[in-house]
């Protein structure tokens, strides 16, 4: 009966093989058939329609055998065979063979990529994985795509001791990353240059601990699951940023050498970026070439340093070359160096010398023929002789400089030719008059130079005249700049939703700014209606020194940044005096109206996924966003509540935007708000993002008590902070003695003994750890999020 049932299955197969070959619409190819690139319906497509398979229009004439995601707005392609060779429109085709190989041929008959699979293979298959696979009869799997990647891994498709992702782009040929497990069985990111290799993800110059890896796992296997968390053999850890929904994800590796992992908004097709390994690219090896320079001005760039031009203009990971010879032959050739400030070179050292001068590091670079710059890193002082430059990289607030070793004729007719280009505008004019004056008389002379002054005075005083006639202009209609003015403009769109208000606008929008939703050291907050009928938060801050121009470039990258657990920014007004951030609406108001106000009572379950989120928003803000931000003022007035009682931490940013004179790592004023303040505040010590960790210590206690920690009982005699040093000693011992019966004393008391003891233990050892007075022992953002989410 059931070989009967077998054959009955291959006849019906058979049948319908040539009819789906065509039409397009199943899942599977049978042995025998095959899809053609000049017709586009000739495609696989998964059952639940997320992928499809078939031949992929690079152009009107170039296809490759892709597989891409079906409802993606550019078809973002998952896997191809034949990435690094495409096949003409007409003539080519895949078919399977009757010996179970599928073949992919040109137009010409030529074989391009091919698997030799077994006679035994009944059909290929397109898996709503976004797999295709080979099966025989009885469905066992001979071949699948999952094991030979390109760029791309789909969740549940793992990356293993052979199966690697490697950047390919057709429009980025020479692009050199991979993304594999290396010697010591760590999942790493490499840059496999034509002349050069070296790891550069996870920190190349610390250790597998320091990193949290764990080497010599031979089993080397690693994979992203469904709902967005990816985990590996070495312990490589990371999550998306939208963690827990179950969404369309790709995880690639793109051609500038970041892994990144991006999330489809199936709404409009677009994809989101909800985890990257580098927030700053300039870290990445070789994107910049060799001798080449990476910078942010604002954006991401390369350059080459005095002396240097750039290989290939097309392509900076070629990098730069020198426009002299520097020789080691005793010819009598003088040397000098110049400075770049703020930069440093990747690896390549001669020779290492601490506390050392700036002149001993000089003489050294100078007296070796081998050493082409030297690197000066002051605090504590540092000599790096550089035999090659390579990853160069400026970074605003870096205490170092780099010096290129140049020849002083180099330098010499460096400065000549300024000097040439200067004088031709300055000085060839008057060349040519001297001769014409030599031969005038004295009075001829001063007639000339009368006529002369004149023509200056007058020339100057029309300029002037010009030039107010426009300042008054502008002046009148900057502020008043209409909807027409928008309409022949356009509005600025710096990301996407991001736009650039008027004054008059906002104005209407508050109805005069009459709705005040909240107030605050940074000004204040009114509810708005934009043209669209959107409702949104405004705040008109206060005490912004910036010039319109560095306002709107900050205010750009707290624009760009996306999470589901940060308050969105859609927009900015910097008009005249006026400075407004537009925000998107946050219905349920801030953390602080429930907790001390009357707003309602938060129960057990609510208050534990508010501290979960507000971790997960200040870990992507302490390492994931593209440039790194430290909020300062963690606290329940910042942290808005949504009608489904997400976080979304607001005010994020606002540092960097009214303290753009000082530098993120050594900002000196105290700020924050009383009770939330990190002891490291108000000593010498650099502040860096362990503050925002010891703040939010602060606010677990305070989701777990129901009261401001500030308000707590203390001896009159004691300093305002002895309440909660003792506080955190007490929870601390009784956590270590495993006694229980403490918490309902600790626990606020209208939850009426309604909550999950596991979890209260867990927030208070949480909230401890992130209120070490030493800020080196407090767990980065990071740390905080996996004990949570391993918790889960």
């Amino acid at each position: 009966m059931a070989s009967s049932l077998l054959i009955l299955n291959l006849i019906f197969s058979s049948f319908l093989a040539p009819i789906s070959a065509v039409a397009g619409l199943a899942n599977y190819l049978h042995k025998g058939s095959s899809l053609s690139a000049k017709h586009a319906s000739d495609a696989l497509q998964s059952t639940d329609g997320t992928f499809s398979f078939g031949f992929y229009n690079l152009s009107s004439t170039a296809f490759t055998l892709s597989i891409w995601f079906t409802n993606s707005a550019d078809k973002t392609i998952a896997w191809s065979a034949n990435q690094d060779r495409p096949v003409h429109r007409d003539g080519s085709k895949v078919m399977l063979n009757k010996d179970g190989s599928m073949v992919l041929t040109d137009y010409d008959g030529t074989v391009v990529w091919q698997i030799n699979s077994s006679a035994e293979a009944v059909h290929a298959e397109l898996m709503d994985s976004g797999n295709l696979v080979i099966k025989d009869q009885g469905r066992s799997i001979l071949w699948q795509s999952f094991d030979h990647p390109t760029n791309t891994l789909l969740p549940m498709q793992p990356v293993t001791a052979t199966a690697k992702l490697v950047s390919t782009d057709l429009s980025h040929p020479t692009s050199y990353y991979t993304l594999r497990f290396d010697d010591r069985y760590v999942l790493s990111l490499a840059y496999d240059g034509p002349d050069i290799f070296n790891l550069y993800w996870p920190n190349p110059d610390q250790s597998s601990w320091t990193n949290y890896r764990i080497s010599y796992n031979r089993s080397r296997s690693g994979a992203l699951d469904k709902l967005g968390k990816f985990m590996a053999s070495d312990n490589t850890t990371f999550y998306a940023s939208d963690w827990g929904l179950e969404i369309k994800r790709r995880l690639t590796l793109d051609y500038d050498g970041n892994l990144r992992l991006y999330s489809l908004n199936e709404s409009d097709g677009s994809w989101y970026n909800s985890w990257m390994a580098f927030s700053q690219p300039c870290e990445i090896h070789g994107l910049c070439g060799w001798n080449g320079i990476c910078a942010y001005t604002p954006r991401i760039g390369c350059s080459c340093p005095p002396g240097y031009v750039v290989s290939d203009p097309s392509d900076w990971s070629r990098g730069c070359k020198p426009v002299f010879n520097l020789t080691c032959s005793n010819d009598g050739q003088k040397m000098s160096f110049v400075r770049i400030p703020q930069t440093d070179f990747w690896g390549f050292d001669l020779n290492y010398v601490m506390s050392t001068s700036l002149h001993s590091c000089r003489a050294m670079c100078l007296a070796s023929c081998s050493c082409v710059a030297f690197v000066y890193k002051v605090y504590p002082n540092g000599c790096f002789l550089k035999s090659d430059l390579f990853n160069g990289k400026t970074v605003p607030g870096y205490l170092g400089a780099a010096y290129i070793k140049v020849p002083q004729s180099y330098l010499s007719r460096s400065r000549a030719h300024a000097s040439e280009l200067s004088n031709r505008h300055v000085c060839n004019a008057s060349k040519s008059q001297t001769f014409n004056y030599a031969t005038q008389s004295n009075k001829e002379m001063g007639t000339m130079w009368y006529y002369y002054y004149c023509f200056l005075a007058a020339f100057f005083l029309v300029e002037l005249c010009f030039i107010a006639f426009g300042w008054w202009f502008m002046a009148k209609t900057h502020s008043a700049r209409s909807a027409v003015w928008a309409a022949e403009e356009g509005y600025r769109v710096v990301t996407d939703h991001f736009r650039r208000f008027t004054y008059k606008e906002l104005r209407r929008a508050t109805r005069n700014f009459k709705y005040e939703l909240g107030r605050g050291r940074y000004g204040s907050v009114y509810k708005g209606i934009l043209d669209d009928n959107r409702i949104v938060a405004i705040k008109k801050l206060k005490d912004v020194k910036q010039g319109e121009a560095e306002f709107q470039t900050e205010v750009s990258v707290i624009g760009s940044i996306y999470h589901m657990n940060l308050v969105r920014v859609m927009g900015v007004c910097s008009e005249g005096s006026h400075r407004l951030l537009v925000y998107e609406y946050v219905e349920n108001g801030s953390l602080a109206m429930f907790l001390f106000g009357s707003k309602g009572l938060l129960q057990w379950q609510q208050r534990y996924k508010i501290a979960v989120g507000v971790a997960k928003g200040l870990a992507y803000l302490h390492h994931e966003c593209m440039d790194w931000i430290i909020h300062c003022d963690v606290k329940p007035e910042n942290i808005l509540l949504d009608q489904d009682f997400e976080p979304k931490i607001s005010d994020f940013g606002f540092a960097k935007l009214l303290q753009r004179n000082q530098t993120d790592p050594n900002m000196s004023k105290i700020r924050g708000t009383r009770g939330y303040i990190a002891p490291e505040w108000v000593s010498s010590v650099p502040v860096t993002e362990k503050v925002d960790v010891y703040s939010y210590g602060v606010v677990l206690l305070e989701l777990v008590m129901g009261l401001r920690v500030s308000e707590l009982p203390a001896n009159a005699s004691a300093d305002e902070g002895a309440a909660l040093r003792q506080l955190v000693w007490t929870v601390t011992e009784k956590i270590k003695t495993g006694d229980q019966p403490w918490i309902d004393g600790v626990v606020d008391p209208r939850l009426n003994g309604n909550f999950v003891l596991s979890e209260v233990l867990l927030v208070l050892e949480i909230a401890v750890l992130c209120l070490e007075k030493v800020r080196n022992q407090r767990p980065n953002m990071n740390h905080v999020l996996q004990k949570f989410l391993s918790y889960e």
